[in-house]
C-alpha cells in the first residue's frame, strides 16, 4: 500500500478513535461507571497494577469515578491498596468503594497535597496517574509535585499526551506532552517505558514514566 506505515495507521485509527467521541471514549463504561480512557490503556493500567502491587494509586482528575472504581477493583483481586483520587468538582454519583478516597481540591494546592501526603504512610508503595487539567503548566506544576510520591520502580503515568497534535487536537496548544518532555530535562529519575505502548494505540504516548533512581 502506497504511504503505508505503522505510524500512518496507528494516527490515522487515533484520530478516528478520538474524533468520534460520543461512539468511543464518551461511552465506555465500567460496570456502568462512565469512564473516559481509551480500553487499551485500561488494560495496561491492570498489569502494571499487578507487577507493582500499589500500596497507594494516586489519580489527579476524578471526573465520575470510573477510572477510579476499575483500579479499586484491580486492588481488590490483590487484597491490597487504595486510590485516592482528587478533583475540583463534586460529582453526584461518584461510586462509593472502601478502598477509593475522595479528595476535593485542585491537585495543586497546598492544601490538598498536604491531605495527600497525610494519607500515605512513609513506607508505603506509590504509583501516581495525572489526568486533570491538561494544559503545560498545570501538568508540568503535577509532575514536579507528584513525582516525589512515586517509589523507584513504579509508575508516574501522564495522560493525554496525544493532545496538541500527538497526533490530536492540533489547536489544543501545549499540553501534557510538552510538559513531560520540559519534566525529564528537569529530572533525571524518571524515563519513558514505551513497552506500555504495546497495543500501538494510547491516549498517553510518552506518558508511561517509570521511576528508576
Amino acid at each position: 500500500m502506497v504511504g503505508w506505515s505503522k505510524k500512518n495507521v496507528v494516527n490515522s485509527f487515533h484520530k478516528l478513535y478520538h474524533g468520534n467521541p460520543s461512539q468511543t471514549w464518551q461511552n465506555t463504561f465500567w460496570l456502568g461507571i462512565p469512564v473516559t480512557k481509551c480500553p487499551l490503556d485500561l488494560w495496561v493500567y491492570q498489569e502494571i497494577i499487578f507487577k507493582i502491587k500499589p500500596d497507594v494509586i494516586i489519580e489527579c482528575g476524578t471526573g465520575k469515578g470510573g477510572g477510579a472504581l476499575f483500579m479499586a477493583h484491580i486492588l481488590d483481586t490483590l487484597n491490597n491498596g487504595k486510590v485516592i483520587s482528587i478533583d475540583i468538582e463534586d460529582v453526584e454519583g461518584k461510586p462509593l468503594h472502601k478502598r477509593i478516597d475522595y479528595l476535593l481540591g485542585s491537585s495543586t494546592s497546598e492544601g490538598v497535597v498536604a491531605l495527600v501526603s497525610g494519607l500515605i504512610a512513609g513506607n508505603e508503595k506509590v504509583m501516581v496517574i495525572l489526568d486533570s487539567d491538561h494544559h503545560k503548566e498545570h501538568v508540568l506544576n503535577e509532575l514536579r509535585i507528584y513525582s516525589r510520591f512515586v517509589t523507584k520502580g513504579s509508575y508516574l503515568i501522564v495522560e493525554d499526551t496525544d493532545l496538541n497534535s500527538h497526533p490530536v487536537r492540533p489547536k489544543f496548544g501545549p499540553g501534557p506532552m510538552e510538559a513531560v518532555s520540559q519534566f525529564l530535562q528537569e529530572n533525571k529519575n524518571f524515563v519513558i517505558d514505551s513497552t506500555q505502548e504495546k497495543f500501538y494505540m494510547t491516549f498517553n504516548p510518552n506518558g508511561y514514566l517509570v521511576k528508576t533512581r
